[in-house]
């Protein structure tokens, strides 16, 4: 990996970490109900495979940072399985990046949105409801799902404005 390819994902790192902990941002990005604008982020990879990385990193900043400030209410537990599924959401979308439903990448923009809805919804449950867990995975998992929808649908419009550029170009499908 070259120095260019790990400035990116530092990059894109960094900037999924600020938009969770920024004053006004980070209270929408953790908890039952969030909208993590910094999700947007997650459809990068349908331009360049090493986002992952940069989604992925910023994601486990942000849980464990958030955790250590307090604004993070599932704490450390957060850092590891919200940070997974951001690793597998991210793979999948790159992996599903060519299949298209009227030239719209829907399985890529859907699989955040699927990942955290099952994931983060059972952390969740299990951390607030463990005596309901299926019934809690259900009702968390919607409200994150929720959220990630609002996410990726600027996500989107990050990525038609993006693929656009040359910022991506040389990688692309690296």
């Amino acid at each position: 990996m070259n120095l260019n390819t790990m400035t990116r994902i530092a990059m894109i790192a960094a900037i999924y970490t600020v938009l969770c902990l920024a004053p006004g941002l980070s209270m929408f990005a953790f908890g039952n109900i969030q909208v993590r604008i910094a999700e947007a982020l997650t459809l990068l990879p349908l331009l360049w495979k090493p986002s992952i990385w940069g989604v992925t990193l910023g994601c486990f900043l942000s849980n464990l940072i958030g955790a250590a400030l307090g604004v993070n209410p599932t704490g450390f537990l957060d850092a590891i399985l919200g940070t997974i599924a951001t690793l597998g959401a991210g793979y999948c979308t790159w992996l599903l990046r060519d299949r298209r439903i009227a030239g719209i990448p829907v399985f890529s923009i859907l699989m955040p949105v699927i990942f955290n809805f099952f994931i983060v919804g059972a952390e969740l449950a299990y951390l607030f409801m463990p005596d309901q867990l299926i019934m809690g995975t259900l009702i968390n998992g919607t409200y994150v799902a929720i959220g990630e929808l609002i996410a990726v649908t600027v996500g989107y419009v990050l990525y038609k404005a993006l693929r656009t550029t040359n910022l991506f170009q040389t990688e692309r499908h690296a």
